[in-house]
């Protein structure tokens, strides 16, 4: 009889090892933990995914729609950084910002995914940009990801309002400003925060919003002393 009940009692643990539910967890981190320890919905770094978007990327030209439906749920994140980026350089700064809007907003809304007219979402690029810019960000995101981890527990519907805002009035400051090289700080504060967001960072998080509203600040008071500047030029005149 002991060693039925014995067989019973090892049976019945090895069932609650191969899945259980944390308690306390929120359905959404809902885990499934297997008997050799590994985290099922474990968060994919971002450099990877950027990796394998550049594997599979179609030869020639690429579409903002293909790149929505290989990212699913990362959609947001993925396409702010990748916007953040651009708009790090000088020639395409605005039309990188006036595209950030859009899933800016979208967030605001709280839409699950963003969603683009189809003028956009069909429109063909050239795929040799999209693997320039991931080339050029795998490496560095590969080294962040070193100490960027999930910490900080963040409630993402609230989260992704809050961050949707932010990135619309960083946008602001970064199309509107007239200083030469002054959208460079406010998209590189998006993409820390689409970073952030991306691997459920809340400490950087937290640090990335308070450099934002540090940089609005810097922003707006660069733009009264350059109006009160020419103000005084036209005054002399």
């Amino acid at each position: 009889m002991d060693l039925l009940w014995s067989h019973r009692s090892d049976r019945s643990a090895d069932q609650h090892d191969r899945s259980f539910v944390v308690p306390g967890e929120p359905f959404r981190r809902l885990k499934l933990k297997l008997k050799s320890g590994i985290d099922a919905t474990a968060i994919v770094p971002t450099s990877v995914v950027l990796q394998r978007l550049h594997d599979e990327a179609p030869t020639d030209y690429f579409t903002v729609g293909w790149l929505m439906g290989s990212l699913h749920r990362r959609s947001f994140g993925i396409i702010m950084l990748l916007l953040a980026l651009a708009a790090m350089a000088s020639g395409v700064a605005i039309v990188a910002g006036l595209l950030l809007m859009i899933p800016a907003l979208q967030m605001i809304a709280g839409r699950p995914a963003p969603f683009f007219p189809r003028f956009i979402a069909d429109r063909p690029l050239p795929t040799r940009h999209l693997a320039a810019l991931v080339q050029r960000a795998v490496p560095v995101l590969r080294y962040l990801e070193k100490v960027i981890h999930p910490r900080w527990a963040i409630p993402l519907e609230a989260t992704k309002r809050l961050v949707g805002a932010v990135v619309v009035i960083l946008n602001v400051t970064l199309m509107l400003t007239p200083i030469p090289f002054s959208n460079i700080v406010p998209a590189l504060v998006i993409a820390v925060i689409s970073l952030a967001y991306l691997e459920e960072d809340g400490l950087l998080l937290s640090l990335a919003l308070l450099n934002a509203v540090v940089v609005v600040t810097l922003e707006l008071a660069a733009v009264w002393e350059t109006v009160l500047g020419a103000k005084w030029i036209v005054g002399l005149w």
